[in-house]
């Protein structure tokens, strides 16, 4: 990341975090309004972290650098996947979580959450991480790597709450792809909690309620 991350407290000594990650071609202050929206008061004080994409190339934009978690080449979006790409963003990810509990935040109190290329990339790390997690948000993306998610997740997230939501009407990453990876997510034995929206590639208001109370149930 070439920025530090924009970080907000929701007040004093915080004793939960949600680390939440952009999509592509945004940045870290796409979704700092989306959590003042939030009302976290009954789970304490709470610390979001919006870290900041690096500037690569993006194949499927011709080329142009633009932020971005990883390359797409296609926009199947899991053909000719960037798995070097999403294993760098995984280190970045999981470096964030280290640094919360070096602050004292407990695993367990460590929320990694994500829209998008963001979504794709909180199932990546926090399926992998080897410490149970509070949970994981994925807002209109998908699973990367799904082939691979059985042999390298982690045992100690096997029963870790993952909230997917998603827009009926997503032009960019369509409904079917996020039902298929919510199948797979299931197939697994994963707690999946599956929202749908009468929406495009975006965030309502509906999913912002249902959010909060997810992570008002998981930080509890």
């Amino acid at each position: 990341m070439s920025l530090p991350p924009i970080e907000i407290e929701t007040g004093p000594h915080p004793t939960a975090s949600v680390i939440l990650m952009h999509g592509l071609g945004a940045d870290g202050n796409d979704f700092v309004p989306i959590a003042r929206e939030l009302d976290l008061s009954a789970a304490g004080p709470v610390r979001f972290v919006f870290p900041h994409a690096p500037v690569i190339p993006v194949t499927i934009n011709g080329g142009y650098p633009m932020p971005a978690w990883y390359d797409i080449a296609m926009a199947d979006l899991v053909k000719r996947e960037d798995e070097a790409g999403l294993r760098r963003s995984q280190a970045t990810i999981e470096g964030l979580i280290a640094k919360e509990k070096e602050r004292g935040i407990a695993a367990g109190r460590i929320v990694v959450a994500g829209f998008s290329q963001g979504c794709a990339m909180a199932l990546m790390t926090g399926l992998r991480h080897a410490e149970r997690l509070g949970g994981i948000v994925g807002l209109s993306g998908y699973l990367p790597l799904a082939a691979t998610t059985a042999a390298e997740r982690h045992e100690a997230n096997r029963q870790v709450p993952i909230f997917l939501a998603h827009g009926t009407r997503d032009g960019v990453v369509q409904i079917e792809r996020a039902a298929a990876s919510r199948d797979a997510l299931a197939a697994l034995g994963y707690q999946v909690e599956w929202h749908a929206y009468p929406m495009e590639h975006s965030v309502c208001m509906e999913e912002i309620a249902d959010l909060n109370a997810f992570l008002l149930r998981v930080l509890a």
